[in-house]
């Protein structure tokens, strides 16, 4: 009986010592989740914009606020205070209403404003000259995208003036100023005399050089299609489907066409000639075979 009694007790002891640990378990998983909460919850102080602030414009009072931000989706590189985002700090990037000030869209405390910041690593700005119809009749703007085209004379010794030739130097090129505009949101358009791009130092090394050969044109494409097409060479003989050109005087026709002749059709098998029918001669006679006539040679016997 007393052995009986011992059992209980043990069971009833481990049923309460599992009882009090489904229990802690219980508690704790509540008290981290309001740990979790309060902590979502908690909101800190940081800069952002209280207007439009464009590139090159100095960060003040006046167009930066205090504005209370979750402290856990707090973005890197914000400013906690005004004194530390205004210090002689100007926007390298456009900032819209509300948007917290980043040390990675202002100016360090030179308070200088350059193109230079902007530029991703490896990356390098260089300017090419343009015109009212190089520049796209000056539709092309800060953040477009371009392909560059450059037009010159043929290489060799035959060719004439005229002779010219336009090839694709490089695709999908960002523009980061037309002149000496850089603010992305300034869209209207505007006859230049350069353009700034951004490209790799190969890139840089083609555009320089290019400058040298012959005219640059600007082709805007979507700045979100980064196609990749064909880099053909245009000469003038592809702008004509007929591909003419006049011979010099004295070598036979004054017009001839440069496009290879067509593979001519294969002949038809000839068909074999008829055997002449033999003259007649002598007499005739005509003979009547249903609604068929037919002339026939009337021979004498012997």
């Amino acid at each position: 009986m007393q052995s009986r009694n011992l059992v209980i007790l043990a069971i009833a002891i481990l049923v309460g010592l599992f009882a009090v640990l489904v229990v802690n378990g219980v508690f704790s998983g509540v008290e981290k989740r309001q740990e979790e909460l309060a902590e979502q919850s908690r909101m800190v102080r940081i800069a952002v914009a209280s207007q439009e602030v464009t590139f090159g414009t100095p960060l003040s009072m006046q167009n930066v606020r205090l504005a209370t931000w979750p402290a856990n989706s707090v973005p890197a590189g914000a400013f906690t205070t005004l004194e530390d985002a205004t210090k002689s700090r100007v926007a390298l990037r456009p900032i819209v209403p509300g948007e917290p000030i980043l040390a990675s869209k202002v100016s360090g405390t030179d308070g200088r404003a350059t193109i230079a910041a902007n530029l991703p690593a490896g990356q390098l700005a260089i300017a090419i000259p343009i015109n009212d119809v190089s520049g796209a009749g000056g539709f092309v703007r800060p953040g477009d995208v371009v392909d560059v085209l450059l037009t010159r004379r043929i290489p060799g010794e035959g060719a004439a003036e005229y002779d010219k030739m336009t090839d694709v130097v490089l695709q999908s090129v960002p523009v980061l100023a037309v002149d000496q505009v850089s603010d992305e949101n300034n869209t209207k358009p505007a006859i230049a005399k350069t353009a700034t791009l951004q490209v790799d130092s190969y890139s840089a090394q083609k555009l320089a050089l290019a400058q040298q050969l012959g005219v640059l044109t600007l082709v805007l494409r979507n700045v979100g299609d980064a196609t990749v097409g064909p880099r053909n060479t245009v000469i003038g003989r592809d702008l004509s489907a007929s591909r003419l050109y006049i011979r010099p005087k004295g070598t036979g026709s004054p017009v001839m066409a440069t496009r290879a002749p067509a593979m001519a059709a294969p002949r038809p098998a000839a068909r074999p000639t008829p055997l002449a029918q033999p003259v007649r001669s002598g007499p005739m006679m005509t003979v009547v075979r249903g609604t068929k006539t037919s002339e026939e040679s009337v021979y004498h016997g012997y």
